[in-house]
């Protein structure tokens, strides 16, 4: 073939002889998932590896839909599929007609293996997660300083919160080093309290761009740490093992430049509303405290305290004359059961037995003979009468009255 092609002739040509030999036209090809995608068209495309190469693929909608899973980045495939070259850009791919599970594949495997692990440790419980300040005076990144995501969160940030103040730990978001460095910059703002927020965060990547963010180390960090923690790792489909950590979990980096600071429009709004409804209800609480003023100042104890004072006097007489008749009715009272008390002892007096003709007879001691049995013959005795004492000494003893023996 000696004439000049063009560039489109060439990979139409190398296109057709791939698809004319049957050792390209139809092949079977076992690899792991990356970099999986599906279009709104329908179609998916993603790569296809293994520990030495790598090859790109793309599965059509009508071969997608013959489906019995759903792909996803990490999973270990058998794929059915013609090779070819992408005849606008030269790319070898692989056209695929079917594919099946061959199991997990490695990188998957890690992830699932961790995120249980870490679970049953506590790492995700939802009781350690710590609330993100509503207005923080400090936001840390921990991000590259290249490349769109720093950008689109200080856009954002800027949009919502102008004035707001932002610290950079710059890191690498893959590769090598990603992992060491992200877990220096989580430390660094736990241990310096620098920030009152933290944001972790990159753009979108496949499992392998991601995985950085599935070190153990750097969950356990963002675990410990004593600042709050929002992850904002790829896009909302992808999920790393620091969103799970992590006290809050944005499917974006702008996303959670959205949820770290509030409106401040929106908030001086809603400031001026709250004010203005204070400023309503002072209004109205000082004019009914003066309504009440006014009807107390118009009370008859200020307005007449003449009539006020005469009418405490007079109540005062009132209640003066209720004591003291409360007083005499007592006195009179107390006195009569005096009376009827000194009547009763009265009669009870000794001396007024002896002055109605009796005597009282004793021994010489002074102790009341009472009974012949408490006296003898020849004892003295001594009779007290109404105007003295006789002094006698017994001469005959007879019991039972006049007519009784000695």
């Amino acid at each position: 073939m000696n004439e000049v092609l063009s560039v489109a002739q060439l990979n139409r040509y190398v296109n057709d002889l791939l698809s004319s030999d049957p050792e390209t036209a139809s092949v079977r090809v076992c690899g792991e998932i990356s970099g999986y995608k599906r279009y709104p068209s329908g179609h998916a495309y993603f790569q296809l590896k293994d520990a030495e190469a790598q090859v790109s693929c793309v599965l059509f909608k009508g071969h997608f839909l013959k489906l019995t899973f759903l792909p996803e980045d990490g999973q270990k495939v058998i794929v059915t599929g013609r090779a070819s070259i992408y005849e606008q850009d030269g790319r070898f791919q692989l056209v695929i007609y079917s594919m099946e599970p061959d199991g997990v594949g490695d990188l998957f495997r890690q992830f699932e293996l961790l995120k249980n692990r870490l679970r049953e440790e506590g790492l995700f419980d939802a009781g350690h997660k710590r609330d993100i300040p509503f207005i923080p005076r400090t936001i840390g990144v921990v991000t590259s300083p290249k490349g769109a995501v720093i950008r689109d969160v200080i856009h954002v940030l800027s949009r919502r919160f102008p004035g707001f103040r932002l610290l950079l730990y710059p890191t690498a978001v893959q590769g090598a080093a990603a992992a060491k460095q992200l877990r220096d910059g989580i430390s660094y703002f736990s241990e310096s309290g620098k920030a009152d927020v933290v944001i972790l965060c990159r753009g979108g990547g496949s499992i392998e761009d991601l995985w950085p963010f599935n070190d153990e180390a750097l969950a356990r960090a963002i675990y410990a740490s004593r600042v709050p923690v929002i992850s904002a790792v790829g896009h909302e489909t992808d999920f790393t093992i620091a969103d799970f950590v992590a006290d809050l979990r944005a499917p974006t980096p702008s996303a959670a430049a959205e949820l770290v600071v509030p409106d401040k429009q929106s908030l001086e709004e809603r400031l001026k509303e709250y004010a203005k409804a204070l400023n309503t209800a002072s209004k109205h609480f000082m004019a009914m405290k003066r309504s009440e003023l006014r009807a107390r100042l118009m009370h008859r104890a200020l307005t007449s305290p003449r009539m006020r004072l005469e009418s405490e006097l007079q109540r005062f007489d009132a209640l003066t004359k209720r004591l003291s008749g409360s007083l005499n009715s007592s006195v009179r009272m107390m006195r009569a059961n005096c009376s009827i008390l000194s009547e009763k002892l009265g009669v009870l007096d000794p001396s007024s037995v002896i002055r109605r003709g009796y005597a009282i007879v004793t021994d010489s001691s002074g102790k009341v003979i009472s009974s012949v049995r408490n006296t003898g013959k020849e004892q003295d005795i001594i009779v007290r009468v109404i105007d003295g004492t006789i002094e006698a000494v017994t001469r005959n003893i007879h019991a039972g009255g006049e007519n009784g023996s000695e």
